[in-house]
């Protein structure tokens, strides 16, 4: 695959590093992604049991 960029002797790194790179952006991404529904489904258990937030009781 000719993109028109030379990278030279070290192209094999750049891809990898580039690839290896992407695949720990997807994981973060999805990690988030995950972390983010345990989050709501640990608010939503709480209010469900009557939790509020100290926050609330000054407003």
């Amino acid at each position: 695959m000719d993109l028109g960029v030379d990278l030279g002797p070290h192209a094999s790194f750049i891809w990898a590093a580039y690839g290896i790179v992407t695949v720990v952006i997807g994981a973060m991404i999805a990690w988030l992604i995950l972390d983010g529904r345990e989050q709501e489904r640990r608010l939503a258990d709480f209010a469900a049991r009557g939790v509020k937030r100290r926050s609330a009781s000054r407003a």
